[in-house]
């Protein structure tokens, strides 16, 4: 059957190019004996319509129907993110328990705690690297291609996974200083993941679909925030189980079981998991038909590899790629005043929307536990041993993962092509605007533990709202706006600046929220803000995004050519 069909496709291509030739030579003539203007050619020509893209195979793209290849490629994208959402965010679960670990005092009223700057390191560290392996990565999947880099990414982060539940040293100093070196390059895996993801996703998906195609990668987080969780609660109730400790006021000592230091360990480890499962499948990905076309300027090569992802027969065209990367509007480079005039304000908008946003969800998310202590919702830790305490914060940022972030994420995916991108983007910022002051201004009145419920719902809608609206955007839209041998690159610098947004969240968080009066912060913190002027500063942020999103283009419905502007012709400026 499979030899049947390649033989049938062969005689289609050898009569189709037949007939062409036959139609050049007869149709090359004009009416006058002489020959048509390549000007001419384009408008007889649908492939080369501006309006429709210049080439077929990046037409085929456009115009796919919804076929199995999309939603594999989702998957195998997606779990890649899964892991990446997993090993960010599970680090939060088990920071506590470090600190009871490596740095319990004798006599102290309360369990031990992580020193300011050891705090710092550990919840920043991963962020750190995934800035630098976001405009590293990105800058090496425009020049090497996709595929190549994507690889190297995803054992990057394996390798690290495991390594950091391997941390050691003979005291708490080298323990957490292996931690934070390994964490640091699992970090730079997980940065490249970001624009490769985006970039390979955009470019293999149709047009009308391609917004929730590249959210639903995105969406991935969302479960790999949810399975983190899900695991520390299954480990911690495990170890709880088979090692009984009474509550650090009862016996400090015994309050911290020695099986407790394999918590953290195996809580880090299982992140390499999911990326290990999918490395195989990642790597039998063809390139995409954009770099490849576009920027390797093989078309016969996308063609192949397009035409066995879509089951039909495309053209090659190397000569139409050809024309296309002579023109000089296409070889612009990042630092041009061409890139400058034509993206420049497109860069600033994706990037200052990504920076601000992930400065308050960043430090939400990582510090939910410690806002969560404060109203009152997780007990004291002194009443709690070591290992209850990993259950009780996976317990809660379980439950606030389960009813907001993961519906936020999917509401995205199945809204973003009917309301667009700019529409989601503004809604998700004013109404964690509004949340954000909504719980800060009577803070006072959401301490009371009759009003702890309220406290969370709406907290849980500022989550909600945040993933239906930028945190999905701001993914999105740079791998849709920019040039193709650009656009990696692109999507990386907005990452890497929405990741400097979650290292002053992540950092500056920790000494915000910190009380004001001296004797009520954690032990080595100078005074804060509070946590009420904290979450003020956060509504302020999200205004803040609220208005630079009007710097950032709607991109529904239209091809990746037509944003870019790389389907313009060498005759444009004449027509005026």
């Amino acid at each position: 059957m499979g030899d049947d069909g390649v033989k049938v496709r062969r005689e289609n291509r050898r009569m189709r190019e037949d007939r062409d030739m036959k139609d050049k030579l007869e149709g090359d003539r004009g009416s006058g004996g002489g020959y048509q203007t390549d000007k001419e050619q384009k408008q007889k020509d649908p492939s080369m319509d501006p309006s429709t893209g210049n080439l077929q195979v990046l037409n085929a793209l456009d115009g796919a129907k919804t076929q199995w290849y999309h939603f594999t490629a989702i998957v195998i994208a997606g779990m890649g993110f899964f892991t990446d959402a997993y090993d960010l965010f599970c680090i939060s679960l088990v920071t506590k328990l470090l600190g009871r670990i490596y740095y319990h005092k004798e006599g102290s009223p309360t369990p031990g705690s992580l020193p300011p700057e050891v705090s710092a390191a550990v919840n920043g560290v991963a962020l750190v690297g995934t800035l630098a392996g976001q405009l590293f990565f990105g800058w090496l999947g425009d020049k090497l291609g996709r595929k190549k880099v994507y690889g190297i990414t995803l054992m990057l982060m394996c390798l690290c996974s495991i390594a950091s539940g391997l941390s050691f040293g003979s005291h708490p100093k080298g323990v957490m200083t292996t931690l934070c070196f390994f964490r640091f390059w699992l970090g730079f895996g997980i940065g490249g993941d970001y624009p490769l993801s985006a970039t390979i996703m955009s470019e293999y998906s149709n047009k009308k679909t391609r917004g929730g195609f590249i959210a639903a990668v995105f969406a991935m987080q969302g479960f790999g925030i949810l399975g983190g969780g899900v695991f520390a609660i299954m480990i911690s109730a495990i170890f709880n189980s088979r090692f009984k400790a009474p509550p650090y006021e009862v016996d400090p000592i015994k309050s911290t079981v020695p099986e407790a230091d394999y918590v953290w360990r195996i809580v880090l480890m299982v992140g390499a998991l999911p990326a290990l499962l999918t490395y195989y499948w990642r790597m039998k990905m063809p390139e995409t038909a954009r770099f490849t076309a576009l920027v390797a300027k093989n078309a016969k090569k996308a063609a192949s590899d397009m035409s066995k992802v879509l089951q039909v027969d495309i053209e090659a065209e190397q000569e139409k790629v050809d024309e296309v990367m002579e023109d000089s509007k296409h070889s612009f480079g990042l630092f041009s005043k061409e890139f400058a005039k034509r993206h420049g304000l497109h860069l600033l908008g994706t990037t200052s929307t990504w920076f601000l946003l992930d400065i308050a969800f960043y430090s939400q998310n990582l510090f939910q536990k410690d806002i969560f202590s404060a109203i009152g919702w997780i007990p004291p830790a002194k009443t709690m041993n070591a290992i209850q305490e990993v259950y009780k914060i996976a317990r809660a940022q379980t439950l606030i993962a389960l009813c907001s972030t993961v519906p936020g994420y999917w509401f995205t995916v199945f809204l973003i092509d009917k309301m667009g991108r700019f529409t989601i983007q503004l809604l998700g910022f004013s109404m964690m605007t509004i949340f954000m002051f909504v719980l800060a201004f009577p803070y006072n009145y959401w301490t009371h533990p009759e009003n702890n419920i309220k406290f969370v719902v709406i907290y849980s809608l500022t989550f909600f709202f945040a993933n239906f609206g930028p945190n999905a955007t701001t993914f999105v839209v740079p791998a849709e706006i920019f040039p193709a041998r650009l656009r990696s690159t692109c999507h990386g610098i907005s990452a890497a600046s929405g990741k400097l947004g979650a290292i002053v969240g992540a950092f500056g968080f920790l000494y915000l929220a910190q009380s004001k009066d001296p004797k009520k912060t954690s032990e080595g913190y100078p005074p804060g803000i509070g946590v009420k002027n904290s979450l003020i500063v956060l509504g302020v942020i999200n205004l803040l995004g609220t208005l630079c999103t009007f710097l950032v283009p709607e991109t529904k419905g239209k091809s990746l050519e037509e944003m870019s502007g790389e389907n313009e012709e060498e005759t444009g400026e004449t027509r005026a």
